[in-house]
């Protein structure tokens, strides 16, 4: 059932507009990652979902009711900031209250739920602590109870985790997706990050110029993206040159190899196109017997994974496999062939 619904939202500063036509229906209960590089606009739908930003058209409705020109204090919705935003002067638990303070919450059901937020974030033992107390994620931990204490219809977090170093961040998403399960609360997560999105979305919008390039499931958006962009931003990319040989059939010529593919080909036989593939969808194998041979231009071993580059006629090409202990990971300078699974082999399309 569609809770949040965004309506051919547009937004323009001046003669540049950043957001072009933006639609999409978001499920009650559901957690929705934008995500793009700097300045396509993903940060500018989320503010004007928020009631910072001001549609230059376009309608935002939340279960049902318009709110498109409504102020930010009018809308149920809780924010957290990538800056924490806390209130320097006031303790950990006074953050937490000041929301329901400004509601005018009854003293002793503002204690109650300031109580059951710090229990929330694990964080009852520091109530009486200030912001310069904690660390980074202590404090975007109290930013985020702060904005659940109202109980908003919809809680907008614009990248709260970039400020945080790498080993917290994978921490905090996690809980964060725990608590947002937990609650049920309609959720709208903003980050630059493909692994953050791909970890915790139940939708992933990925965003370039202003568009919703594509929406889909992490599994969608990384095995099956459906522009150059998607391909490209999500997840390492090798893109293969192939000639069609049999546009009916699926088949393609990589070399002198011929392979056929799970999507349906629009162009002629004998046209060149491309075809990407993942790093994991390679394999090491005897060079007589692989879809194509190179020269290792690297290898690196990462414990689990080890990534080889192989320069194949004078293009790189990356593949990860898992690590071996009986078999150790392939010299630079060594001659080597790779399989390829066709039914990994994505069709760019123009």
């Amino acid at each position: 059932m569609t809770f949040l619904k965004l309506t051919h939202l547009q937004k323009s500063f001046g003669p540049t507009k950043v957001v072009h036509d933006f639609n999409m229906a978001i499920d009650k209960g559901e957690f929705i990652s934008f995500l793009g590089p700097s300045g396509c606009g993903k940060t500018t739908v989320l503010r004007m979902i928020a009631g910072f930003e001001t549609p230059s058209a376009g309608t935002i409705e939340i279960a049902g009711k318009d709110q498109t020109n409504l102020k930010p204090n009018q809308r149920t919705i809780g924010m957290v900031f990538q800056a924490y935003a806390l209130f320097p002067n006031m303790n950990v638990a006074d953050n937490v209250a000041f929301g329901l303070k400004i509601a005018g919450m009854p003293k002793a059901d503002i204690d109650t739920r300031v109580k059951e937020m710090l229990a929330l974030i694990h964080l009852e033992h520091l109530a009486e602590r200030y912001p310069y107390q904690l660390s980074g994620g202590q404090q975007q931990r109290v930013a985020l109870a702060r904005a659940l204490a109202p109980k908003p219809q919809v809680l907008l977090l614009d990248e709260p985790l970039s400020a945080l170093d790498a080993k917290i961040r994978v921490s905090l998403r996690e809980e964060i997706r725990q608590i947002q399960q937990k609650l049920g609360i309609t959720t709208v997560f903003v980050t630059h990050d493909q692994e953050e999105a791909l970890s915790i979305s139940d939708r992933i919008v990925v965003m370039n110029a202003g568009k919703a390039d594509q929406i889909g499931t992490p599994f969608e958006i990384y095995n099956r993206p459906t522009t150059r962009f998607v391909a490209s931003f999500v997840g390492t990319l090798n893109v293969l040159e192939a000639v069609v040989a049999d546009q009916g059939a699926g088949l393609v010529r990589i070399g002198d190899k011929t392979l056929k593919i799970n999507e349906q080909i629009p162009a002629a036989n004998g046209s060149a196109i491309q075809l990407a593939m993942r790093p994991e969808a390679g394999s090491l194998a005897d060079p007589t017997d692989a879809t194509i041979a190179g020269t290792v231009t690297s290898s690196q071993f990462l414990g689990s994974v080890i990534r080889t580059r192989v320069d194949v006629g004078g293009k790189p090409v990356c593949f990860d496999t898992f690590n071996d202990p009986g078999s150790a990971p392939p010299v630079v300078g060594a001659t080597v062939g790779v399989k390829i699974d066709p039914s990994a082999l994505i069709l760019l399309a123009e």
